[in-house]
């Protein structure tokens, strides 16, 4: 995990200077907590991409420590103001029942976000842990995604249910629930077309798809996992919410946080929507993807290592 972690930190080196810089100024530049400083925190961690919401909780929470342990000068928050951040992002053990149980996980998203690669490194996660994975490639509109998916597979060394390009994503997720079926597979991982997010037809093909696993498998435990580009900040919002209104969201994967200035999106979206990030994506090698660590995360934000190294020794 050092290695993940190397490159986490490097990825929000951006983020890091749009917010922790930020941050810094405030606790030097003021002599005293008062409403000005208050402001000026939420300022930074709005701007941060952190969002109206989490700002608000992480302040509010802030502001009771403050009182309670008569904390008077701002440089002493700080580390108040890094648990609170922490605090907000953590994901609970309960999250991942799925990788120990036989699962049905659809991973749902726009075009361009990192989809299909988050389904072959997932696959690859979870085949290293020792779980049965079968992938369906249920993204039949894009021209280049069953071949993408196929390549990804081998690398995870799993198996790989496809269909015809063009031909109906859910005849293929059909295919695949009755084939994780006969094969005892104890995660079936489908990726699922991207485009046209805010279109009908789409949206309706994702209804068609879990009617069809409720049909085939209504026994099996679900998981509908969206895909997010952190580079998009505010926009990822606002896609969540929309695939929200026909799939029941059951966790993030958050991509592309290496070279983003937008990291704090991370934060935003589990306050804004209640859904926990559950992996994040540093990269394009198969290890680049992992679970989301709520203190790793804040660690590699606030360039925090020798704690981390500590954590690690203990592991």
């Amino acid at each position: 995990m050092a290695g993940f972690f190397s490159r986490l930190k490097e990825g929000l080196s951006k983020t890091r200077n749009n917010i922790v810089r930020g941050i810094d100024s405030v606790f030097s530049g003021f002599s005293s907590i008062d409403e000005d400083f208050y402001e000026e925190l939420e300022e930074i961690l709005i701007m941060g991409d952190i969002g109206v919401n989490a700002t608000g909780d992480i302040l509010e929470r802030l502001r009771t420590q403050v009182k309670e342990k008569h904390i008077k000068e701002p440089a002493q928050c700080k580390e108040l103001l890094i648990e609170s951040i922490r605090e907000q992002m953590a994901v609970t053990d309960t999250a991942y029942e799925f990788e120990h149980k036989p699962s049905i996980v659809l991973i749902i998203g726009v075009n361009g976000v990192g989809k299909t690669t988050s389904v072959g490194k997932l696959a690859g996660l979870l085949k290293s842990q020792g779980r049965k994975v079968l992938i369906a490639a249920a993204d039949t509109y894009r021209a280049a995604a069953c071949e993408q998916l196929t390549e990804w597979a081998k690398r995870a060394g799993v198996d790989i249910i496809t269909g015809a390009q063009g031909a109906d994503p859910s005849s293929v997720i059909y295919d695949a629930v009755n084939a994780a079926k006969a094969r005892r597979v104890d995660v079936l991982l489908c990726d699922t077309a991207g485009r046209l997010h805010n279109k009908k037809n789409l949206m309706e093909e994702l209804k068609k798809m879990n009617r069809i696993i409720d049909r085939e498998y209504p026994e099996i435990h679900r998981e509908n996992l969206i895909v997010l580009d952190g580079t998009t900040g505010q926009n990822a919002l606002s896609q969540a919410r929309e695939f929200g209104d026909v799939a029941d969201l059951t966790g993030i994967i958050l991509t592309k946080m290496d070279g983003t200035s937008k990291g704090g999106i991370a934060v935003a979206i589990q306050s804004e929507l209640s859904i926990p990030v559950k992996y994040i994506g540093v990269g394009e090698k198969l290890d680049d993807l992992q679970k989301f660590d709520s203190e790793q995360f804040v660690n590699a934000l606030f360039d925090r290592e020798e704690q981390q190294d500590e954590n690690e020794e203990e592991q």
